[in-house]
Parts: C-alpha cells; sequence; structure tokens
C-alpha cells in the first residue's frame, strides 16, 4: 500500500523478527490472543481486554490494531508489531508517544501467548524496540509500567537498565493496585547485537521526523 508505508516496517534480531502487521497477521494474532495470555484470576494489564471469551479476545485485539492504524499522527501514534518467532506470530510488542518530537520519550508495552512465555522472547523483543526509539527515532527517554505484582514484565525491564520513576494507583478487579513506573535515558542504553531496523525511512514524515 503507496500511502502507508508502516507495511513494510519491520525490526529484526537473532531470533525474531517484529513487524508492522498485515490483515492476516492480525488473524494469528487473535488466534494467540484467544488461546490465552495469562492465568485465570490474574490481571497483568491495565485495560482489562483480556478477560471474556476466546472470540471476544479475538475480536478486541483486532479492534485495537485498527484503532492504532485510524488515530496514528505526528502528535500522537502507536506503532504496534507482530513479533515472529520461528515462523510462527507469538505476541506484540508496541512503541507508543505523544508530543515525540517535542518530548522525545516513549512507551512501551507487550504481550506473549502463554504457551510461548518463558523463553527469552519478551526479553528480545523489549529490546527490539528500545533499538528502534533510540537508534531509529533518536528518543531520549524509554518508560515503560507494570503492576507490583507483575513480576515478569519488571524482571525485563530491569535486565535494561530502566531506573525506577515513582508509582501509581490504580482500580483493578475493585480493588486497588500499585503501579509502578520506569523510566530508561539515552546514556543508560546499552544496544544489544544483532538488530536491524527495515523501511523505516519512508515511516518518518508520517510521525514528524
Amino acid at each position: 500500500m503507496r500511502n502507508w508505508p508502516f507495511f513494510r516496517l519491520s525490526i529484526t534480531t537473532p531470533r525474531l523478527e517484529l513487524r508492522y502487521p498485515s490483515l492476516a497477521d492480525l488473524d494469528e494474532l487473535a488466534e494467540r490472543a484467544a488461546e490465552g495470555v495469562h492465568e485465570a484470576g490474574v490481571m497483568p494489564f491495565l485495560f482489562p481486554w483480556s478477560e471474556g471469551s476466546p472470540a471476544e479476545r479475538a475480536q478486541r485485539t483486532a479492534q485495537y490494531h485498527f484503532r492504532q492504524w485510524g488515530e496514528l499522527s505526528p502528535a500522537k501514534w502507536s506503532l504496534d508489531f507482530v513479533v515472529v518467532f520461528e515462523g510462527r506470530i507469538v505476541g506484540t510488542q508496541a512503541l507508543a508517544a505523544q508530543d515525540f518530537t517535542i518530548l522525545r520519550e516513549v512507551s512501551s508495552g507487550s504481550w506473549l501467548g502463554r504457551r510461548f512465555q518463558g523463553a527469552g522472547i519478551g526479553t528480545e523483543m523489549r529490546g527490539a524496540v528500545l533499538h528502534l526509539a533510540f537508534a531509529g527515532l533518536g528518543a531520549e527517554y524509554a518508560t515503560t509500567e507494570a503492576f507490583e505484582d507483575n513480576q515478569a514484565s519488571i524482571a525485563v525491564t530491569r535486565k535494561f537498565g530502566y531506573h525506577d520513576d515513582g508509582i501509581a494507583l490504580h482500580r483493578r478487579q475493585g480493588r486497588p493496585v500499585v503501579i509502578r513506573n520506569f523510566r530508561l535515558p539515552r546514556a543508560d542504553w546499552a544496544p544489544a547485537e544483532g538488530i536491524e531496523i527495515h523501511h523505516l525511512g519512508p515511516c518518518l514524515p508520517l510521525l514528524g521526523l
């Protein structure tokens, strides 16, 4: 599609490809969501999209990506990649920003299909979007957040040297829970080896860069 260059945008790592999804990719990603992302009774997400039936999770996954496509602008954008491991889509990794041309700050979020967790994929895909942020887009800061009981997410964050950046309270399943915020300055980012960004140039004007 000539007028939407993001469909060619991708990041490769030693084991993974992160690519801007096609409609077929979204179908496969929706299948991962339908299969399950976490244990029953657990909610790692601020917006509880993963509740409900498998069909509801699949539909919400597709709708979320359509919404991000339609709302992308230089003032506010979210690049939501599908993560491909051994030829199969296993999850999604996002890099988002608001007023990036002024603030030079990005945030990230992700999820993996439950049966693909525990293999180091989450760490590798976070490293990929940090490379995009700092090496590709010229970010000065990367931020992320997690519920304080989401130790898997916090462990990935710690691996990259993020600093604690305060807390916030959130209502989750009718109870208060602490969200921990983290920040990684450009000066503390250590690039990983073997990461390459593909076809970013044509996308930059649509991000205001």
